[in-house]
């Protein structure tokens, strides 16, 4: 047993000691266990975006072509107007008569889409304006028309008397992304032309309550009163939306702006320039929003589609015989997901033609033809309506 203790230890030692001559002289032949964390290192790439410090090509490239908006009307009519020529009124008041020609005045921003002389801005902007006069940013002042508004996506388009101007290029909509870097460019405050800078923070903003047809691209680009109208563009100086609206608690920017893509300023565009007005499908229904509760209680398996809450007489839905309670589901195929995308499936049909669309009554899916109406020009109606 002594003997057979005595080899062991032996063989231990000797193992030892060759062990520590081999790691002492060849380091590399043993190799320790690896217990680092492993963590993805950036190394650039073909396909690394190159860091840019500056965006003042875009800047230059885009700020000829956006102008300055101003408007005045007349001011309105003083209710208190009448007690202002007694002479006891003047005698306790003094007089205090207004000057007949005083004037409203406002200030915006457009976007000059056309080298003819066509400029692109907000409706809001111009909206009952008696004289509108464009700034251009080679100084010039000249006096602007109305070729025609889209109240329900809140766009205008003016046209001034001048040839040869600097138009903004259109970017790709399809190629904006969450966390792009855009440019603001305006006339906050009426300071000034002014450039900012920011990201895009979401896309397809809707339900908002500013338009009727929404789906906006939410900034963080600061956006002042005086924006409206103007460009967001991207860092190569294409133009990416119309400034359009904030979300503030104090009148200015919060890092919340709204502003309308090109895809949608370009379709109204186009049907304003080629026949003074937009022309969208309408069937004559009012329609909600599917919640768990009215899921739950019209015992539908999701909240897939759109309620009809009513259904307007004599209106292209009652002649296809939808009734109040059915549940829109499609429209020419197109999954109808809410009131929202129920209303832009709809408007962008054409008027006078058939298309199919799919209801759930009853638990059962129905399909019925319907002919489109042409919807009419917004007079205070509800904003769910189609």
């Amino acid at each position: 047993m002594k003997k057979l203790w005595l080899i062991f230890a032996q063989t231990v030692t000797i193992s030892l000691a060759v062990i520590f001559v081999i790691q002492m002289f060849f380091p590399g032949l043993i190799k320790k266990p690896d217990d680092t964390i492993p963590i993805k290192h950036w190394s650039p790439t073909d396909s690394s975006k190159e860091s840019i410090s500056s965006y003042s090509a875009a800047a230059k490239k885009a700020m000829p072509s956006v102008v300055n908006v101003f408007t005045s009307k007349k001011a309105a009519a003083n209710p208190h107007q009448q007690f202002m020529d007694d002479p006891l009124f003047k005698h306790f008041f003094g007089d205090q008569q207004e000057d007949a020609s005083q004037r409203e005045n406002s200030l915006g921003s457009g976007v000059i889409v056309s080298s003819k002389g066509l400029i692109l801005t907000n409706q809001h902007v111009i909206e009952s304006a008696d004289e509108i006069k464009v700034a251009l940013a080679d100084g010039r002042t000249v006096s602007a028309r109305v070729v025609g508004t889209d109240p329900e996506t809140d766009l205008a388009v003016l046209k001034v008397d001048v040839k040869n101007l600097p138009s903004i290029t259109f970017a790709d909509p399809e190629k904006n992304e969450v966390g792009d870097v855009v440019l603001a460019i305006g006339n906050p405050f009426g300071v000034g032309q002014t450039v900012t800078q920011g990201i895009i923070s979401a896309l397809g903003r809707n339900h908002l309550g500013i338009n009727t047809f929404e789906n906006f691209i939410q900034t963080d680009a600061p956006i002042n009163p005086g924006n409206s109208g103007g460009a967001l563009i991207d860092t190569e100086g294409n133009l990416v939306g119309i400034n359009s609206a904030i979300y503030s608690r104090s009148g200015g920017s919060m890092g919340i702006g709204f502003a309308i893509p090109v895809s949608i300023a370009k379709q109204v565009m186009d049907q304003i320039i080629r026949q003074g007005s937009v022309t969208r499908g309408w069937i004559g229904i009012e329609a909600q929003d599917i919640t768990p509760e009215l899921a739950e209680s019209f015992k539908l398996s999701n909240s897939n589609g759109t309620l009809i809450a009513n259904v307007l007489p004599d209106s292209p839905a009652e002649k296809a015989g939808l009734k109040s309670g059915d549940v829109l589901l499609e429209i020419n195929g197109n999954q109808v997901s809410d009131s929202s995308s129920m209303l832009t499936l709809i408007s962008a049909l054409k008027p006078k033609k058939e298309a199919t669309i799919k209801i759930l009554r009853d638990q059962k899916e129905i399909e019925l033809p319907i002919i489109i109406g042409k919807r009419p020009k917004p007079q205070n109606i509800d904003e769910s309506e189609n």
